[in-house]
This record gives C-alpha cells, structure tokens and sequence, in this order.
C-alpha cells in the first residue's frame, strides 16, 4: 500500500477522503476528535503545495440534500484547526464543487458538502455508486484515502473513486493499521481485552475472533446482561438480547475449553428508569449485586466492586483493546464505571488501544489526556471489522 510520500502532489488536485462525522447539536461540534484527527495529512500535503479537496460523509441523510448534516460547520472548525481559510463547496460534484475545486491555487483547501447528500455514495447498485464515483474523479487528479472510520463501506468515494485515479493511503490510515496489527500479529501477552456497548449483536464476530487471540475478555455496558442471563441469572429491565443467549452461552463454554477467561460484572449500578440524558436530573441509582437484579430495576453501569475488579484485571496486562461504553456515561449517575476502565488503562503499563466510536468520545467526555492512551482509534465499526478478520473494502481499494 502505498502512502501520500510515495505521491508527486505539487501542483496537483488531491481528493483527501477523510472521516468528519463528528457529532452536532444544531451548528455546534460536540466532538471534534475526528476533524483534528483529518489535520495531519491535510497539512502534510497543503505543505507540498498540493491543491487539497477534503471530502466526507456526517450522519444518514437520504440520498439528497438536509440541512441538519451540512458539513459547513465543519469547515470552519477545519479552517480554524488548520490556521487557514477552507473554501466550503455547497454540493457534492456540480456547479459549486466544480467552481470552488477551479478556484484553489497550490496549497489551498476545499470541502465538498456532504457525499451522502448524493445517492450514488452508498449505492448498492455498482452502476449508481460507479457514476457518482465517475463525478468525483473529474474533481480530482490524485487519490488520498484517510477515513478510517468508513474503510469498512463500499461507497463510491471510498471503494469506487480510488480505482480511478492514482491513489495512496494518508497519515491517519497508516497509524491505524500499524496498531491494529500489534493487536493481531505477535501480540505482547497477557493480552486483555474490554468490550461494551448497548447490543451484544454487534460484537459477536469479534468476540468469535477474539477467542483465539485474547487471553481475558472484560464485559460491561448493556451487552453484559445477555452475558448474564446466559449464565441463568436475572436481569431485570435491564437490556437483554433474548435470542443472542444461545450464541453467548457457545461462547462462554468455548472461552472456558481455551483456558481464555471470561469476566462479568459482580455488581451494577441500577436505576428504576432510564436517565435524563439532557437535564443530567438525579436518577437515585443503587449498587445491587449482578447476579440478582430485580425486575423494577435496570443494570445501567458496572458497580464499585466490578471496577475494582477490571483494574486488577488490567494492571499486569501488556496489550489491552477497549471497545464499548461501562454504562450510560453521559449521565454523571452511570459515568463511573467507564471512568474506571479509562483510568485502569492509564494505570497500566500495558500498549492500550481505545476502539474509537463511544469509548473514544468517552474519553475526550470525561476530561481524559487523550496522548495518554497508546492510540485512540477513529473508527469504531471499522476496528472492529479488522479484528474480526474481515476484508475492508476501502483498504483493499488502496492496495496497489
């Protein structure tokens, strides 16, 4: 895979494909964890005298323009990150895109409005995708993949665009990988791995491909009360994915039969209904024990016993991978027993990967020193895909 040092950019067009979902609340960034992590490669290649035009998807609109997922605020919050103008095209490949691309002079910088805003970007119809793809190629003479929180789709500007134009993978994507393969290929043991989150639905894949890597695997957030049910105890209201029991109990004999060790909560924070998440009102929670919580109660953090639990379980560790949320951390209620798997991976001296997604915004939420974790991934969804093994189709897009 080539990078953007293997790339003459001066004097050229450079479509950098880039990851700007970025949370909003109206106009205002919530999180911009992903534009500042966009900055590096757009800079190195604005400093070649490159005539650079960033793209990117936010959110699911509908295969047309919405105004609650333009990425104008997007561009300013990139031009004050960069120091620099940003030139905002107000569509995807038309009279906008084509007049704001024509006007950059070398080391200037452009961002197209939303890809999503055009039904060819996520197309399921290769033809759809292809045209759209087609568009997108007379913007640009060079390729640049950088958005590794969408390599895992096969959408136009980032499996189809790249095999139209010369292209190369940018700072970002080479710093993912170079991690991911330190969690796949000759991992420093005990390796240890925490996984939360709302479903179990969207981690069994990697917990399948984990049972061979890992040595311990951490449950928390809603996935861990499927967990518990399976091992026949009562949840509650807690979230439970019934019909994922069968799949969790094969997990756990599994687990057992490889000597990998399986750790569940022993007590959780629970409440009698879900928080206000946008008043932060008291939501009176109790610490009851896990294996007996009673049906007007719902599990919505891991409990003060459990944490003390999972950092000792992290502290000899030499390589730890945490993906999912403790509990509903955006409520100062249920916010501890993320809190404490983020600081049990500073504590340690273990290589620790943050699985993007929550955990990062987590994070950056609970007012951690994000230089402090050994990487702080950018994609979610797309970690997880690689960990499972799975054939990424904007990495393989980039491969030469």
């Amino acid at each position: 895979m080539k990078t953007i040092d293997d790339l003459q950019v001066a004097g050229q067009r450079v479509f950098v494909r880039v990851d700007l979902n970025v949370p909003l609340d109206g106009e205002t960034i919530t999180d911009d964890g992903r534009i500042r992590a966009a900055v590096p490669t757009i800079n190195k290649l604005l400093d070649r005298g490159a005539r650079v035009i960033v793209a990117s998807h936010l959110g699911r609109p509908k295969g047309a323009p919405d105004p609650q997922y333009s990425l104008a605020p997007v561009a300013r919050r990139l031009g004050e990150l960069l120091g620099k103008q940003v030139a905002f095209a107000t569509d995807t490949v038309d009279e906008s895109a084509q007049a704001t691309v024509a006007a950059l002079s070398d080391g200037e910088v452009a961002l197209l409005e939303n890809l999503r805003f055009n039904a060819g970007e996520t197309s399921k119809d290769d033809a759809e995708r292809g045209a759209f793809a087609d568009r997108l190629a007379t913007l640009a003479d060079l390729y640049v993949g950088d958005g590794f929180g969408a390599v895992h789709r096969k959408h136009a500007s980032v499996y189809d665009l790249p095999a139209r134009l010369p292209h190369a993978a940018g700072e970002l994507i080479a710093a993912e990988l170079s991690v991911l393969k330190k969690l796949t290929e000759d991992v420093k043991r005990p390796y240890a791995v925490v996984l939360g989150g709302a479903k179990v639905s969207d981690k069994l894949g990697v917990i399948d491909h984990l049972l061979e890597k890992a040595d311990r695997i951490l449950i928390g957030g809603g996935m861990a009360y499927t967990f518990l049910k399976a091992q026949g105890h009562e949840v509650g209201g807690s979230l439970l994915q019934e019909d994922q029991v069968p799949a969790v109990q094969d997990y756990l004999r599994r687990a057992k039969e490889r000597g990998v060790e399986f750790v569940l909560p022993v007590d959780v924070t629970a409440a009698s209904e879900f928080p206000d998440l946008k008043t932060k009102a008291p939501a009176n929670p109790q610490v009851i024990a896990a294996d007996a919580i009673p049906a007007d109660l719902q599990g919505l953090d891991i409990g003060p016993e459990t944490r003390k639990l999972y950092a000792s379980k992290l502290a000899d560790a030499a390589t730890v991978f945490w993906n999912g949320p403790m509990g509903v951390f955006e409520h100062p209620d249920f916010a501890e027993g993320t809190r404490a798997v983020a600081q049990a991976l500073l504590d340690s001296p273990a290589f620790t990967v943050v699985g993007g997604g929550d955990s990062a915004a987590a994070v950056r939420i609970l007012g951690f020193d994000e230089n402090a974790f050994g990487h702080i991934s950018t994609g979610g969804g797309a970690s997880l895909e690689y960990l499972e093994g799975k054939t990424l189709p904007g990495l393989a897009a980039l491969e030469d």
